[in-house]
Formats: structure tokens, C-alpha cells, sequence
């Protein structure tokens, strides 16, 4: 069973159920391109490529040269991984499993 989300709100619902209307990428960079800024968006995705190499046991040193995330992301995203509500381990196994099938095909 979940623990119930400390973020939970009717608008935060409502975000959520709109993005799963979208239906493919195009979709996704057209709605966040409108709803968060450059940067809202270069977080995000930093904090989840720092996950994916924390989860194949990248030291912090290679993430921060590799991602040009500050220790203290690091840190967190870690922390997260450790003690949050498990929202990273929904994605990483495929992502990762992803990378390492286009890095075989790339070597071919």
C-alpha cells in the first residue's frame, strides 16, 4: 500500500489527469513548453538523469561532471531514491534499460 501523497490537492489532480490526456512526445513539448519555463524544465530532467546514474552506482563526482548538477541535487535526488515515495523506481528499470539497448545498438 501507498502512503498517501503530502502533495495531494484538487489542482494538483487536475494537472496530472491533463498530462495524461497528452498522447505522444509532440504532445509533451508542446504542453510543457507552455505550463513551465526553460529552467522549471532543465530541473526536472537533470534531477532524473542524476537518479538514473545514482541507481547504476555513479559516484557523485562523475554525476556533477557528467550532469553539471551541484552536490546538494545530488543529495537530494539520492535521498529521494532512499526515502521518497518510490516515484523514481516507476521509470528508472526501463530507462535504463533503454540507454543500455541504443549504447549496444550504437557500438554494432
Amino acid at each position: 500500500m501507498t502512503k498517501e501523497s503530502r502533495l495531494k490537492s484538487k489542482q494538483l489532480d487536475e494537472f496530472f489527469d491533463a498530462v495524461l490526456m497528452l498522447k505522444d512526445k509532440e504532445d509533451c513539448y508542446k504542453f510543457f513548453e507552455d505550463v513551465c519555463t526553460v529552467r522549471e524544465l532543465h530541473s526536472i530532467t537533470q534531477r532524473l538523469e542524476v537518479a538514473k546514474l545514482l541507481k547504476i552506482r555513479k559516484t557523485y563526482n562523475e554525476i556533477e561532471k557528467e550532469t553539471g548538477a551541484s552536490t546538494a541535487t545530488i543529495s537530494r535526488v539520492n535521498r529521494n531514491l532512499n526515502y521518497g515515495a518510490e516515484g523514481y523506481e516507476l521509470v528508472l528499470d526501463e530507462l535504463i534499460a533503454r540507454d543500455l539497448k541504443r549504447n549496444r545498438e550504437k557500438k554494432k
